[in-house]
């Protein structure tokens, strides 16, 4: 599809959902592309940890896209770059602590070089075409968190990417009040804004009185101290590093993903004064009163620090009297996760704060004054609610409608939008879906690798080897194996009678030079004499040997 004369919005990620940020504008014959992030797996995904935007429709029309503009370094926004952003064939754009983790992950993947990487000076600007964008800094969870004012033919949009007000932050210096007026002034057809925290009726909180609420459990604690919290919370970092200093501790670090963001920050001149930072063996000989932990896996992560320290797999080690902190909130489908590794800790007498707790935490999404001011200010014509689920976007469009906003639309992934002129208006639907990174090769989420393995996890698998002649009699035994079926102590009487159904079954004189129809029938024998044992139907497999 190639835009006319006209200002299309198409999401192929991230809207209908939190995570794998993927937004397209058209104008003019051409595209660009705004983020492009992964998000993590789940249940429904065995043996999968990522999981990718499908592109095809933008793939389909790379010959007219642009480049692809990021906002910042969260993994659902940048996380799919190394996967999927070389078989696009444009240049990337991102600002230097963005341009720094998307650096090392190209490096870790051996693209370093391959796919062009611009770095745009915080509050720059770039020409692409029909468009022109402009970073707008503006607060949020991680170091130059970037609105970006699209500048078209048809009209401004205003991309917020993630956000919040904050009037204390620990890194940045976002965009005053005066400065967001300034663009409503201008003029802005449609504010394309984060739906995150849309029903909490509450401010997010500024970062400032993190350090205060971190200040007070930790100078409580007469233990070892481990916070967990978001490898990418460089602005907690800044306030743990602080904190750390407040109680007179010494901070420890045990995750490869912090010691990354700790890296590429120094390198932009972000963090620059975090403490000096020990080794396990140190902190573990060190008075347990003098030591705070950060660690990795406050979601549950089962390889992350977190859980591995719970589970005694780690150099570092917590006893009865240490405290944990998770300065992080809970991701909703993280629930049993977390709970799994709190219920380790509470067992060895290990204390917990949660954000339930104490001000540990604040979010970096807008809750409703923050959005209720941002209307105010750039006043757009639209409102373009993404980055939440649909119950999370229709209310953001209901609010601000409620607030002053003229017009509003509710899209989800896939909805090819006109903003203008004649906005906004729904053309029409592209395909969209999910991808896997299964080992280094990238699949459809539904296809039939995965479609099998969910039918292996549920009900387990059978292998049936057999030989017969030329006479299509059997030679030998019936070999079977069984991976995941609960026959448990009646184990060999239940492989006797499913080798003696697969015989049987091979035996069948209407089977006669047709093997495919033999082997089908020694499948579903086989696969039956489970079924009467176990009430499962595992997965069989049968392998004819000629001799």
């Amino acid at each position: 599809m190639k835009p006319g004369n006209e200002l299309l919005f198409l999401a192929l990620g991230g809207s209908g959902e939190i995570g794998m940020n993927v937004n397209l504008y058209g104008c003019q014959g051409k595209w660009i592309m705004v983020d492009l992030g992964m998000t993590f797996s789940d249940p429904a995904y065995p043996g999968i940890e990522l999981v990718l935007p499908d592109l095809a429709f933008i793939e389909e029309n790379k010959a007219d896209l642009l480049g692809i503009v990021l906002t910042h370094g969260h993994e659902d926004h940048i996380g799919a770059i190394p996967y999927l952003a070389l078989d696009l064939g444009v240049p990337l754009y991102a600002t230097p602590f963005t341009a720094g983790l998307i650096a090392g992950k190209l490096e870790e993947e051996g693209l370093l070089g391959q796919i062009p990487l611009n770095i745009v000076d915080l509050g720059g600007s770039v020409a692409l075409g029909p468009f022109g964008l402009r970073y707008i800094p503006l607060a949020h969870s991680i170091p130059e968190g970037n609105a970006l004012l699209i500048d078209t033919p048809y009209g401004k949009i205003f991309h917020t990417g993630d956000w919040k007000l904050d009037d204390s932050p620990q890194l940045g210096d976002p965009s005053t009040e005066a400065e967001l007026r300034a663009i409503g002034d201008q003029g802005v057809l449609a504010l394309v804004c984060d739906s995150t925290n849309v029903f909490q009726d509450r401010a997010s909180g500024s970062e400032a009185g993190v350090r205060e609420g971190l200040d007070q459990v930790i100078s409580e604690a007469d233990g070892r101290v481990l916070v967990t919290t978001f490898a990418s919370n460089a602005a907690r970092l800044k306030t743990l590093g602080h904190v750390a200093d407040d109680t007179g501790r010494q901070v420890c670090v045990a995750g490869r993903s912090l010691d990354r963001i700790l890296r590429v920050a120094k390198s932009v001149g972000y963090l620059t004064d975090f403490p000096d930072v020990i080794d396990f063996e140190t902190a573990m000989r060190l008075p347990r009163r003098d030591v705070m932990i950060i660690a990795t896996g406050g979601q549950g992560e089962s390889r992350a620090a977190l859980a591995r320290i719970a589970f005694d797999s780690h150099k570092i080690k917590l006893d009865s009297g240490d405290l944990v902190v998770f300065s992080s909130k809970q991701i909703p489908g993280n629930e049993i996760a977390i709970g799994r590794i709190q219920n380790e800790l509470a067992g060895k007498g290990i204390a917990m704060i949660t954000d339930r707790q104490a001000e540990v935490h604040v979010s970096g999404h807008p809750g409703r004054p923050e959005l209720a001011a941002m209307y105010e200010w750039i006043r757009p014509e639209i409102i373009v609610p993404v980055h939440g689920e649909m119950r999370h976007m229709a209310e953001h469009a209901r609010f601000a409608r409620s607030r002053g906003v003229p017009h509003g639309i509710v899209q989800k992934n896939g909805d090819i939008v006109r903003l203008a002129p004649d906005g906004p208006a729904k053309l029409g639907e592209t395909r969209v879906g999910r991808l896997i990174l299964d080992g280094d090769v990238i699949l459809a989420a539904d296809g039939s690798t995965m479609n099998e393995r969910r039918k292996i996890a549920s009900n387990g698998v059978i292998s049936v080897a057999l030989a017969l002649d030329e006479d299509d009699r059997l030679r030998g035994q019936v070999a079977m194996a069984m991976e995941g079926i609960p026959v448990e102590e009646d184990r060999e009487a239940f492989l006797a009678e499913a080798r003696q159904a697969a015989a049987d079954a091979a035996a069948d004189p209407k089977h006669d030079a047709r093997e495919e129809k033999r082997r089908e029938a020694i499948r579903l024998a086989v696969r039956r004499c489970a079924t009467e044992w176990t009430g499962k139907k595992p997965v069989v497999d049968v392998l004819i040997v000629r001799v």
